[in-house]
């Protein structure tokens, strides 16, 4: 039951059938590449995740609230270095009670 049929105006039907199901899976091919192409760019490009990260307050003219590293920070987070992460600390801004930041950072009440 599979074999083509045995007159040629049918097989050219077939073949040309063929040939534009061919180019459609090719064009899905390359657009699937593309992508794959885009996002591996983008796991390449993507900038390091912050060591310590500064939980804003509630409006932008608000001081931090929280110094941490961890997954538990809420939206409002900026990035830091070890340095400005001491200093918040230091100015009596909470440490993330979950991930513990001063213990790593070595800050000890003060």
């Amino acid at each position: 039951m599979n074999d083509p049929p045995p007159d040629l105006p049918r097989l050219r039907i077939l073949e040309t059938w063929l040939v534009l199901t061919l180019d459609r899976v090719r064009q899905q091919i390359a657009t699937a590449e593309r992508r794959e192409q885009e996002r591996q760019r983008g796991e390449q490009a993507r900038p390091a995740a912050p060591d310590w990260i500064l939980e804003g307050g509630l409006n932008h003219d608000s001081p931090p609230v929280a110094v941490g590293g961890c997954h538990m920070a809420g939206k409002r987070w900026k990035g830091v270095p070890r340095d400005v992460a001491l200093q918040a600390l230091s100015e009596g801004i909470e440490a993330c009670g979950h991930c513990r930041p001063d213990a790593e950072l070595g800050y000890l009440d003060g």
